[in-house]
């Protein structure tokens, strides 16, 4: 058969691929991240397919008090049952209990070792790089399960570059990571565990049992008489009437115990009173010591640094994937190939999420997507010139309204004389035509202290909102929802998404950003109500939920683990700066195209 022949041949297999392929990239995921997410899983494929049986999961029960508030429609029942599904983590063997610390993971017994590469210890950019994990107990022994929580990250401090590892749990005590080598020069591994397989045990019981852990209260004023009671999501009716503060337009239940001698209308604010303590036993405290099991490094077997070459010639580069389409030949078809394997198994680990970016020089590469530009003030305020834009959600959001106060030069802030933390707050560039508004969101917000007639639930805004090409919405709705069971978050979501639904639907070219969750500093107190496993979950649901909407999703998850800055609640500046960005890069990309 002729030459001619042969790459007639190979071009119609190349376009029977690309067709292939086309029809199983989801809408509106990046299809860079699933090839990164698809090489990686072909490269573990043999070594996870001859693994030992499966460990059980958890799956999460109802309680969540599903006898107060509207009931769902059994479509809405299915959706949930296939988000939890989702989320379900491996638990320890039974024969685990009774509980005993040196039969736990231990991060100072445990190692990682950097696998040879095909080129006999030489990397290129482009390549990638592949480590594995295996955890050994607090007596030295390796773990035969799973479950454990880890993060790994590819850093080179010259450069002040990262990028966040995709951790693969192969259910036996050993682990992978994938990194993409997007950069060329020394580069090091850095791996931690931020909880074992035995504390996830115990967060997930709190989770789905105590959801009453986080204690709120009402003031109730009438007169010179006044009286304060628990409120809540779920409360018992035995232990008195309630006052149904349920919202009217979306449903979201929140009650209040009657007070004993004031009616329910004389409810005055809404604040966070503390938590509960010995929510846990002695022997599970041992299971939450900083430094020790939370967020403790796992060190090299030998080195953790590996250089970096330039990209060969005639290879991908996957710094180029922003601007360029691989088109040459086999390795065209195996990327084909490797997508094609990647979609036909849609359920993934929930530890392991495709690489959505990576840092060079402190700035925010995103992997596909929009366009990312890097904005001064001057380019804010053209990007926002004659635009409304609307913070809705915590205070990770919050912090986007107060660097956008910051940066504008012409911005003026107006006292509300509202809490800082909840708002409302407002700030006007009045030369501009521009309007910044931030407002948290409804219960459980756990504040110290807001008016009750400023608890205004997120989609009850949305509703409330015109829209348009002038409009941006940025939300942020999660790290308040961390202590309660998922099914809660599931409906705040759930309400939520039909808002933006109709706002988009009645004004299409509303700019609509939503912000992720993101890991924190952790000790055991902090662990046991906001852990970054609770977060991760969070994060899993929201990603889901939101898939084929014509929304941004910044992924602040990896935007802070591929950061050097230690893990806060509230990142530090020059990250919030590169979230900022990226929805800026979104709201303008219309007028602007290219990377500034």
């Amino acid at each position: 058969m002729s030459l001619n022949v042969w790459k007639c041949i190979l071009i119609i297999i190349t376009l029977f691929g690309l067709i292939f392929l086309l029809r199983n990239i989801t809408t509106g995921e990046n299809w860079k991240n699933q090839i990164v997410s698809a090489l990686y899983k072909v490269q573990n494929w043999n070594q996870s397919s001859n693994l030992s049986g499966s460990l059980s999961t958890f799956h999460h029960k109802s309680t969540f008090c599903p006898h107060l508030g509207k009931p769902p429609s059994p479509e809405e029942e299915l959706e949930q049952r296939k988000l939890l599904d989702s989320i379900a983590w491996p638990q320890p063997p039974s024969d685990s209990e009774p509980l005993n610390l040196f039969q736990t993971s231990n991060p100072a017994h445990s190692l990682f070792s950097i696998i040879t590469s095909k080129n006999n210890h030489t990397w290129y950019v482009g390549d990638q790089l592949e480590v594995q994990i295996h955890l050994h107990d607090f007596k030295g022994r390796p773990k035969n399960y799973g479950g454990d929580f880890l993060l790994a990250r590819l850093h080179s401090p010259k450069h002040r570059a990262g990028v966040a590892g995709q951790v693969l749990d192969h259910k036996n005590g050993y682990y992978s990571v994938g990194f993409p080598l997007l950069w060329e020069g020394s580069v090091q591994v850095d791996v931690m565990m931020v909880h074992s397989s035995e504390a996830i045990a115990v967060l997930r019981r709190l989770r789905e049992n105590r959801p009453d852990r986080v204690l709120f209260v009402s003031l109730f004023r009438s007169g010179l008489t006044s009286e304060t009671t628990e409120c809540g999501t779920c409360l018992s009716q035995d232990k008195g009437p309630l006052c149904n503060f349920t919202d009217l337009h979306s449903g979201e239940p929140w009650y209040c115990y009657k007070p004993k001698m004031l009616s329910c209308d004389t409810r005055i604010n809404h604040a966070r009173a503390g938590y509960l303590n010995n929510i846990i036993t002695d022997r599970e405290s041992l299971l939450f010591q900083s430094g020790v099991n939370i967020k403790a490094p796992i060190h090299a077997n030998t080195t953790n640094t590996i250089t970096v070459l330039p990209s060969r010639k005639g290879t991908a580069d996957l710094q180029t994937y922003d601007s360029h389409f691989l088109w040459n030949g086999d390795l065209f078809i195996f990327i084909v190939f490797v997508v094609i394997v990647e979609n036909s198994n849609q359920k993934s680990d929930p530890m392991k999420l495709a690489t959505s970016g990576y840092y060079y020089q402190d700035a925010w590469r995103p992997l596909g997507g929009v366009a990312m530009r890097h904005f001064n003030a001057a380019s804010v305020t053209q990007c926002l010139a004659n635009k409304v834009v609307y913070m809705y959600g915590d205070s990770t959001i919050r912090q986007w309204y107060e660097y956008l106060v910051a940066v504008l030069p012409g911005a003026k802030e107006f006292n509300l004389y509202t809490p800082k933390k909840g708002g409302p707050s407002l700030a006007v560039d009045s030369t501009h035509n521009i309007l910044l508004e931030y407002r948290c969101h409804g219960p459980p917000i756990m504040y110290t202290a807001i008016m009750a007639n400023e608890l205004h639930y997120i989609a009850n805004e949305l509703e409330g909102l015109t829209g348009g090409p002038n409009t941006v919405v940025a939300l942020s709705v999660w790290a308040h929802f961390t202590p309660f069971p998922v099914e809660v978050y599931i409906r705040r979501l759930r309400h939520i998404r039909k808002a933006v639904v109709r706002l988009l639907y009645r004004a299409p070219g509303t700019v609509i950003v939503i912000r992720m969750a993101n890991p924190r500093a952790l000790n055991r107190d902090v662990s046991l109500n906001y852990s970054d496993w609770f977060s991760l979950q969070l994060n899993v649901v929201l990603r889901a939920m939101f898939k084929g909407l014509n929304v941004m999703l910044v992924d602040a998850w990896q935007m802070c683990a591929a950061h050097h800055q230690p893990h806060n609640v509230h990142p530090p500046s020059v990250i919030v700066k590169n979230m900022v960005d990226m929805m800026l890069s979104y709201a303008c990309r219309t007028s602007t195209r290219k990377t500034g």
